[in-house]
């Protein structure tokens, strides 16, 4: 083995093992902002709370992406699917605020784990792309598990909630494959500005009627939440830049290990056995379609 092919071997690792970090990093971030969106919802509607969360990152958001690309980048974009993303925001951030207010972080985030799968799934109608009989059946045994995780309570409020994340999954797994779209012609700084922005004022418009005076002593967690957010969208842009999406798209299961241990922390909750079933044959499902679509990629590209 050469010199060079040592080097280039060398500097890949380097890259892989800061996006590994820097993947960590950023669902550290995520599962911080989701556990303050949680305290939020004790207090204030799910389309105040989402307001709030957009609100509070789009600054610095804004900062950035015109210090870094400046602001004709923002301009020269894609206005449909920048809209539809807007739209989507508002109402997948509005349905995960109520789930959480109702559901532990480790539950949700089990549910929310369907996301990787249904985008597989709707990458077939919407981008054509071809899914094989293995991933169609990791997709479905996935799909196995949430039914598993959401389970009717006794008085019904893990299935509502339980509903309301899977709508969130669904909107998510869409706005994931218009990016793959946008980012055809649109730079990060403006899918990101828009996309904050737009999710502000769309929750703001169902949210005024009802909007409820935001508490004094509340702000610092509202500051808190929009920090965690823009370096957490900043973070995992990087690590995806940076790697491997096939190495760093496993390790978005590590939230579950957040959500464990903020939900111990801080509410004093632990999932029970079913929610660990239902998370186990996710997981599971989710890393085998990964390993799928890597032997996938490998093979349309030698």
């Amino acid at each position: 083995m050469d010199r060079d092919r040592i080097g280039r071997m060398t500097v890949r690792a380097t890259h892989n093992t800061r996006a590994i970090l820097t993947m960590l990093v950023a669902v550290g971030l995520f599962a911080l902002m989701d556990a303050g969106l949680k305290l939020l919802s004790a207090h204030y509607p799910p389309f105040q709370v989402a307001t709030l969360r957009g609100a509070a990152s789009f600054p610095i958001v804004l900062a950035w992406a015109l210090a870094t690309s400046g602001w004709r980048s923002l301009l020269r974009i894609r206005w449909p699917l920048h809209l539809l993303r807007g739209a989507l925001s508002v109402t997948m951030m509005a349905s995960f605020v109520y789930a959480l207010k109702r559901l532990p972080l480790s539950t949700a985030y089990t549910i929310f784990f369907i996301a990787p799968m249904l985008i597989t799934a709707l990458s077939v109608p919407i981008l054509g792309e071809r899914v094989g009989p293995r991933r169609w059946t990791a997709i479905v045994i996935g799909f196995i598990g949430v039914v598993i995780a959401m389970r009717p309570s006794a008085d019904g409020v893990v299935g509502i909630a339980g509903f309301a994340v899977l709508f969130a999954a669904v909107g998510y797994a869409v706005s994931a494959i218009t990016v793959r779209i946008l980012a055809r012609t649109d730079n990060t700084q403006a899918m990101m500005v828009w996309l904050m922005l737009l999710m502000t004022l769309g929750a703001f418009a169902f949210a005024a009627p009802g909007w409820t005076p935001v508490a004094r002593s509340d702000w610092w967690l509202i500051a808190g939440i929009g920090i965690a957010g823009a370096l957490g969208q900043y973070a995992i842009t990087e690590a995806f830049i940076r790697g491997e999406a096939s190495l760093l798209a496993p390790l978005e299961y590590t939230a579950l290990a957040w959500g464990v241990g903020l939900d111990l922390a801080l509410w004093g909750v632990l999932p029970d056995a079913i929610t660990w079933l239902g998370a186990a044959i996710i997981v599971a499902s989710g890393l085998y379609l990964l390993r799928r679509e890597r032997v996938h990629a490998e093979a349309e590209h030698p």
